[in-house]
């Protein structure tokens, strides 16, 4: 039997999770993914990259590895190993529901990863001698950005999944040679840990970049950046999140309730602020790109005072 027209936006999804465990599906259908998945291929080209080939470790043709050139001085290079594209197993979705964590950061390296990411590299001294962490950092491009451009004292680059973890182990060492006397390390960390007395109050930034879209981790995500967060100013947690609906207002609604404080910052830097409008007047670069759900605003979370 044929199957039935696919003309809904969710149905379309459904259909791309289809296609990657399937790994195949007519032009047509693909034509159609792309103008609806809010995954973009370019995001919003605020820092260089081009695919240099397979993974240099295993030479695995599933894995590609991407070089980044930042844009500051000497315009130093990030080698990332990560899955290449389409290339998602069935396996990858056994290990989420195992771990129940959401398989989001195999998938990609999202936007706006990329716009916090370029978003620390033109706020370098707010990082300079400083402790950081990123939660739930995917392949962990924000991470090592920080790690290689801003002389923080100690980078800690985590995420809930074991797969995403080893790969952020993989570009930790790939990449060891431009991080100075920056002390650099991944750690697996979920985010309804109750032991976390080693990591209790000890650092002065959080970043994180997409991470509030599912709201069935809210609570624990909120819990974990007050516990993460040292107690005294100027310490601070910078989420980079589109609103993607009520998610975003939920998320900080939960954080309120946690006792902390946010601020929230739609046009935080001048660069990012003009490839949104781009994208908003329709270059075609991005088909799908929607500001409710594509563009990612600043919230800034503090202590009280």
């Amino acid at each position: 039997m044929e199957a039935p027209p696919i003309s809904s936006s969710s149905s379309l999804r459904w259909k791309i999770l289809r296609q990657a465990l399937l790994r195949k599906s007519d032009s047509e259908t693909q034509d159609r993914i792309k103008r609806i998945s809010r995954k973009s291929s370019q995001g919003f080209n605020l820092i260089p990259f081009r695919v240099v080939g397979s993974s240099p470790e295993t030479e695995n043709s599933r894995e590609s590895c991407v070089c980044y050139t930042l844009p500051i001085s000497g315009s130093p290079k990030l080698h990332l190993t990560q899955k290449a594209d389409n290339c998602t197993d069935l396996s990858d979705f056994e290990i989420s529901n195992r771990h129940n964590i959401d398989n989001t950061g195999l998938v990609c390296q999202w936007p706006s990863e990329e716009a916090l990411a370029y978003f620390c590299l033109s706020q370098c001294d707010l990082f300079r001698g400083k402790r950081v962490i990123e939660l739930g950092a995917g392949y962990g491009l924000a991470g090592l950005v920080i790690a290689a451009a801003t002389e923080a004292s100690e980078v800690v680059i985590s995420d809930g999944n074991p797969q995403v973890v080893n790969y952020i182990e993989r570009n930790i060492k790939s990449n060891s040679n431009t991080f100075g006397s920056t002390s650099v390390k991944a750690m697996e960390l979920h985010w309804n840990q109750e032991d976390l007395s080693d990591l209790t109050g000890a650092f002065d930034i959080i970043v994180a970049s997409d991470c509030t879209f599912f709201k069935e981790f809210h609570e624990h995500l909120a819990r974990i950046v007050k516990m993460l967060l040292k107690a005294k100013e100027p310490s601070q947690a910078l989420f980079f999140s589109p609103k993607r609906g009520d998610s975003l207002g939920k998320f900080l609604a939960e954080i309120e309730d946690t006792g902390l404080n946010f601020s929230l910052t739609e046009n935080y830097d001048s660069e990012v602020w003009k490839r949104h409008q781009v994208l908003m007047n329709g270059d075609g670069s991005w088909p799908s790109y929607e500001q409710n759900h594509s563009y990612p605003l600043l919230v800034r979370i503090t202590n009280p005072n």
